[in-house]
């Protein structure tokens, strides 16, 4: 897939999909499952990297996410997001930025937060040869400004200001925007004041595409963690999170117990009983001397560890 299929499906009046993608694993099933972009967001410093906000997020981080999904997504379109702090200083830096993620990542295009204000940020880009995503509405790189993950444009001057940027956004190169957490009739108006694709998120049907973030739509959301941060927009197509839970459970429950692996399943590799047999002669030659050894080490394991108990905890006779 490219930028310019891209816009060709647009005016073709058929719908984009796009998936984040933050490893092998997820860019193959993405690749696989048909979806059109993968979206090396840095929503991986939430989703994969435990932080509470994607501000967090560094170049460096993001490389080492996007290399893996560039060997994994074959027929998709790879964008990398520019994390927070990467690009805004000034046009040169954006352009910097975006070269070291193509050159470096492999990944086709980059994606940049922002409305008129980048404009400039974005064509300096797109004139160096770097393709570019744009990114209106909710920025969540900019949440400090916003005050929180809010919707945006829901009064009647925030929506035209959101259809301006994109505009701008548009004018300036960019082949696609996303639109993020708008009322469903700002994001239709912002598609149809474009050319370009719009690919929502939470911003309703209007469209041309949608993105999800990868864990959320698969429901892998069983931790408290994660469902701090699900989305009320974000549809649960499964639900991973529980099967991962029952496997994970499964697993330790059978390993205490002893009934995996046993020697009927899962426990492939054979010896011949010849060779078994003269295994265990061979073993037989030292069993007195490795007996004496594993006498000697448990006495010295022993006293270590009184040794650390006494020392770090104190004994039971000492006065705390």
């Amino acid at each position: 897939m490219s930028a310019m299929e891209l816009i060709a499906k647009r005016r073709r009046g058929e719908r984009i999909t796009m998936v984040t993608a933050y490893d092998y694993p997820s860019a193959l099933h993405c690749d696989l499952a048909g979806i059109d972009i993968v979206l090396v967001g840095d929503s991986c410093g939430m989703v994969e990297l435990g932080y509470d906000t994607t501000q967090p997020v560094t170049i460096d981080e993001m490389m080492h996410h996007a290399r893996a999904v560039v060997r994994g997504a074959k027929h998709p379109l790879v964008v990398g997001d520019l994390p927070f702090g990467s690009y805004e200083v000034n046009p040169e830096q954006a352009q910097q930025t975006a070269y070291r993620f193509v050159k470096e990542a492999g990944v086709d295009c980059v994606k940049m937060e922002g409305g008129r204000k980048m404009a400039p940020f974005a064509q300096k880009v797109v004139n160096g040869g770097v393709a570019v995503m744009g990114h209106v509405g909710l920025t969540p790189q900019a949440i400090s400004v916003l005050g929180g993950f809010r919707a945006q444009g829901r009064t009647a001057i925030k929506a035209r200001e959101l259809v301006d940027d994109a505009l701008a956004l548009e004018d300036a190169g960019c082949f696609a925007v996303v639109v993020e957490c708008v009322p469903p009739q700002v994001g239709q108006a912002i598609t149809q004041a474009l050319e370009i694709p719009t690919i929502g998120i939470g911003s309703g049907p209007g469209t041309t595409g949608q993105v999800l973030v990868y864990h959320d739509m698969l429901g892998m959301t069983v931790h408290p963690h994660y469902k701090a941060f699900t989305p009320k927009f974000c549809k649960k197509f499964v639900d991973l999170g529980e099967t991962i839970r029952q496997g994970l459970e499964g697993f330790k429950k059978e390993v205490e117990s002893g009934t995996f692996p046993s020697l009927d399943s899962h426990s492939p590799y054979k010896m011949s009983k010849k060779e078994f047999a003269m295994f265990e002669e061979m073993m037989k030659e030292d069993e007195e001397e490795r007996q004496k050894k594993h006498v000697i080490n448990a006495e010295k394991m022993k006293n270590s560890d009184e040794y650390d108990v006494l020392n770090l905890y104190g004994g039971p006779g000492d006065k705390q």
